[in-house]
């Protein structure tokens, strides 16, 4: 197994071809890619076209990955990439389709919202779903994935301020909605 082998020593190995390599590099992040696109949009099929296309886009940008950030953190930017572009295409979807902007139909945009569940982690994970992409990225990186508020900051390539700022933005926005569910 590739267990014992750098990151680095994959990388290698899969710019000179052995396809082994790489597939242990997606075995080791694909746990990491999935946490990411799933917080980003969702249990849903699109999320595991992001996860995929993340993956292919590394395989295309092995030769000019310089190691400057680890690996998991360049994967994690692909894939919050990928998923803010897919967010934006299911927004002008949904506008296209109801005549009317996103904001107005969220209800109805998942529809697992209506499934009943009393899971407090499907409660939270639907609460999340409904910030606004910007606040999203922040929650999703910082309290999901675990990154540091530098590392959220390089990731996004937005300033620690306002890294901060939405992070303090989304987790009162997150009370709102999860108080309003919990009564509480």
């Amino acid at each position: 197994m590739d267990d014992h082998l750098t990151d680095e020593k994959l990388i290698r190995q899969a710019r000179e071809g052995d396809d082994e390599a790489f597939r242990g590099l997606v075995r080791r992040y694909e746990s990491l890619v999935a946490g990411t696109v799933i917080g980003m949009l969702g249990q849903c099929p699109e999320a595991d076209d992001v996860g995929q296309e993340t993956f292919l886009r590394l395989y295309r940008s092995l030769k000019n990955f310089r190691g400057e950030s680890k690996l998991g953190t360049y994967l994690t930017r692909i894939a919050i990439n990928l998923s803010l572009n897919e967010l934006k295409r299911r927004k002008r979807r949904m506008g296209l389709f109801f005549g009317k902007p996103v904001e107005e139909i969220r209800g109805i945009a998942d529809p697992r919202a209506d499934a009943g569940t009393n899971e407090d982690k499907e409660v939270v994970h639907r609460a999340i779903g409904q910030l606004e992409a910007r606040f999203r990225s922040v929650i999703v990186l910082r309290l999901i994935d675990g990154y540091s508020t530098e590392e959220t900051s390089k990731i996004l390539k937005i300033p620690v301020g306002t890294v901060l700022s939405r992070l303090s933005r989304a987790q009162k926005k997150l009370k709102t909605l999860l108080t309003s569910y919990y009564g509480a």
